[in-house]
């Protein structure tokens, strides 16, 4: 079983930057890709970004590319997001997913989410 702990979540104002992590434990990280969701409030949940098992072939939606990087460290079992040019419209709960598969936009683990909010 993974369990996957998200941190670095907080509040920043619009232009601002943070970094978010993503703990996985329970099997090694190497072993599926991952990725980012996101849920704002009244609002379906999104896809943000997708990483490969490698750390390559990084993949954005749209509304961030340019502004988001994601990453992993193999090593540490952890992947992360670094979000710069924060925007309102990114408050969210932020989600990590574990064994993603583009394909069909799906994950087989999931995290507990930690909240980033934009002030305007």
């Amino acid at each position: 079983q993974v369990q996957l702990v998200e941190s670095g979540g907080g509040l920043v104002q619009a232009g601002g930057s943070l970094r978010l992590s993503c703990a996985a434990s329970g099997r090694t990280s190497s072993d599926y890709a991952m990725g980012w969701f996101r849920q704002a409030p009244g609002k379906e949940r999104e896809f943000v970004a997708a990483i490969s098992r490698s750390g390559g072939s990084p993949f954005y939606a749209d509304s961030v590319k340019g502004r988001f990087t994601i990453s992993r460290d193999n090593a540490k079992n952890t992947m992360y997001l670094q979000m710069n040019s924060l925007k309102p419209e990114d408050t969210a709960v932020y989600y990590c997913a574990g064994d993603f598969r583009l394909v069909t936009m799906t994950a087989r683990y999931w995290g507990q989410g930690t909240q980033v909010t934009v002030s305007s």
